[in-house]
């Protein structure tokens, strides 16, 4: 990896080349993205049906888009006992950790005839996309339906692509089914994006889409947004490690290429003190690729956004750290919790040499669906608090508007709003 000194300059550059990331950068596929949402939106079934045909390759028809419970039970069959356990062990984390997430409506009431609230009313239906594609993402399953889960959202449609046989991954089908969902379909892509947002023949419309993506269909969601409610466009994924000389450099490298195997696009940086330690991660780093069997993506990925930085001072790193703002952050210090109090962006927080970040992507239990690209500034996790919506509530008798009628009137009339002043001298006219 390369080695890079920490100057105002350097950190500059890193942040203009980590934010070429962004979807926003990739115009090139947005005329392409709303033609095939429009064209949904239009022709609905048919053309959902076509363009699963021209990508997946497969078959689809009103009578086989939807995964039976045959498809369901096949699909048990399939899965390895064990990994059927974890699946098991990991939901009762996620959904503890979730629960305490939970808001309830509250009501405040006054003597003098007042009352304000917050009714909390859960979403009524929720759409989930799971990528199919290369890889099968069991976990992407449980963090976006967990949550909805616990939040109380009446019904959970999810989509995910099928092959050229029309087979779904196994350990999708049952990881849906541990967690709750109500109804698969075997559409991927903006098509799936676009059906859940519009709703076709088949596909019911839904209130919300969550869940991770290609750029089309981050572009799509971005397309749709507005229609329904989204969690977020996402750009690739990206690790940061903040460390000092107490690291552990096998450890960190380690650490830095469980993202990099993602995506060719995918971010890893090591911040530390300690040149020392800068150059042994290096050198790690060099070891595992050559053993890794995704090698070629995680050199790109380095070549691309891999940086090792090294800062004259721990509050320099930490500068750092806020202004990247990485999806995923591991402190990795003589005193980790000490220096978390520093941190002010990041999607995730892993503290010391035994939190790596797959414990986070699979089982401990906060969500793994992060801000990215910089967005840990002003955006949060995926939680319960994105499948509920809040209404205000407002009651005041005939004796507690008396009392402030006139300050209403002279606020509206201060605005030219005389049909608003008008609504409350009404109630008080002689």
């Amino acid at each position: 990896m390369r080695i890079v000194k920490l100057t105002e300059d350097t950190k500059k550059d890193i942040l203009t080349n980590l934010l070429k990331r962004s979807p926003d950068n990739y115009g090139s596929y947005e005329e392409t993205v709303k033609n095939i949402v429009n064209d949904i939106h239009s022709r609905r079934d048919t053309a959902l049906f076509e363009y699963t045909e021209k990508f997946d390759h497969a078959k689809i028809n009103a009578d086989n888009v939807r995964v039976t419970e045959a498809e369901i039970e096949e699909a048990y069959t399939q899965v390895d006992a064990k990994l059927l356990e974890t699946i098991r062990k990991a939901i009762v984390n996620i959904r503890t950790y979730h629960e305490k997430q939970k808001q309830y409506s509250w009501f405040d009431s006054e003597n003098n005839g007042t009352l304000l609230g917050q009714k909390v009313t859960p979403l009524a239906k929720v759409g989930v996309y799971v990528p199919g594609g290369k890889a099968a993402y069991p976990s992407s399953v449980l963090m976006n339906v967990i949550p909805a889960k616990v939040a109380g959202v009446g019904k959970i449609v999810m989509t995910t692509p099928c092959n050229a046989e029309g087979k779904v991954y196994p350990t999708t089908l049952v990881a849906a089914k541990e967690a709750g969902v109500d109804e698969v379909y075997k559409a991927g892509g903006a098509q799936a994006i676009a059906a859940l947002a519009y709703g076709t023949e088949s596909i019911p419309k839904v209130d919300k889409i969550v869940g991770p993506g290609n750029i089309f269909v981050a572009l799509a969601k971005r397309c749709v947004f507005g229609h329904v409610s989204i969690d977020s466009v996402a750009g690739p994924s990206e690790i940061m490690v903040l460390a000092d000389e107490t690291a552990n450099a096998r450890y960190v490298a380690a650490d830095l290429l469980s993202q990099a195997e993602h995506d060719e696009m995918a971010s890893a940086i090591l911040v530390t003190t300690s040149e020392e330690l800068a150059k042994k991660v290096s050198e790690e780093v060099d070891g595992f690729v050559k053993e890794l069997s995704r090698k070629d993506i995680i050199q790109k990925s380095l070549d691309n956004y891999g940086y090792i930085l090294v800062a004259d001072t721990m509050q320099d790193a930490i500068d750092t750290v806020n202004e990247i703002a990485s999806e995923h952050l591991e402190v990795v210090t003589a005193n980790p919790f000490d220096t978390m109090t520093r941190i002010q962006n990041a999607g995730a927080i892993f503290l010391g040499s035994y939190s790596s970040e797959p414990l986070g992507d699979y089982f401990a239990g906060p969500n793994h669906v992060l801000p990215t690209n910089g967005t840990a500034k002003f955006f949060s996790p995926l939680s319960v608090d994105d499948f509920i919506k809040k209404s205000s509530i407002i009651y005041y008798s005939r004796e507690a508007l008396e009392a402030v009628h006139e300050d209403i009137i002279d606020f509206a009339e201060a605005e030219y709003l005389t049909a608003h002043a008008n609504s409350i001298k009404v109630r008080f006219e002689k």
